[in-house]
């Protein structure tokens, strides 16, 4: 991650870091599917101020013994499953700008690993209609975590990178790398804090940017 960060042969336009807030509210229909609502301030692509909001629904298989042992005090079941399918809409608004229209459909593999870790490898497809012009990208998503004890509470650190291949630029032109932690707390709600580091080639000069995330996850049956 420090090579990726400080390995620039190019000019840099560097940010300070912001604030992410999100909320996330679960509610599982039956045993393959769950839909959710999400709202979050989105800074993807190095946007200095947008916020988007919108429905998704996700269906899975059952879950593999493996992976559930490992997904025990994650609030998230859907991590319990190996194949997780997931569609939704999102409208992605700024100030002094028109609205977005997103279609986002995701393909989300999960893989149990030994002494506890897991990996998650989710690829995203991101369509967006604004003002009348199309423009699309594909989103991979590589993260390993585990879950630690402290006493009896349980926490899950967590590493991942995405890499963004943009449409409009014809190439890999984004990435971003996270460092973050779940904290489960009873049987409904988990936070996610985590720093993020997006470096963006699309425009000119190059921008990074620092964020600092916290997400609140409110599951339901």
């Amino acid at each position: 991650m420090v090579l990726l960060i400080t390995s620039t042969g190019t000019p840099v336009l560097a940010q300070s870091a912001q604030f992410l807030p999100e909320i996330d509210t679960h509610l599982k229909l039956n045993s393959f599917m769950r839909v959710y609502l999400q709202a979050k301030d989105d800074r993807d692509e190095g946007a200095s101020n947008q916020f988007s909001v919108g429905p998704s629904i996700q269906v899975y298989l059952k879950p593999l013994l493996k992976l559930k042992n490992i997904a025990t005090f994650d609030l998230d079941d859907s991590k319990a499953r190996a194949f997780v399918l997931e569609t939704g809409y999102r409208s992605v608004t700024a100030p002094n700008t028109p609205p977005t229209n997103r279609m986002e459909t995701l393909v989300t593999f999960h893989f149990p690993l030994k002494t506890g870790f897991r990996v998650s490898d989710r690829n995203r497809t991101d369509l967006d209609w604004k003002s009348g012009q199309f423009t699309w990208r594909y989103r991979n998503k590589f993260m390993v975590e585990r879950t630690f004890a402290a006493h009896s509470y349980h926490f899950i650190p967590y590493v991942a990178a995405e890499p963004y291949y943009e449409g409009q630029y014809n190439k890999w032109s984004t990435t971003d790398l996270y460092a973050g932690c779940l904290f489960p707390v009873g049987k409904h709600v988990q936070f996610n804090t985590y720093y993020e580091h997006e470096n963006n080639t699309g425009k000119k000069p190059n921008q990074q940017k620092n964020d600092i995330g916290f997400a609140l996850y409110l599951f339901f049956r």
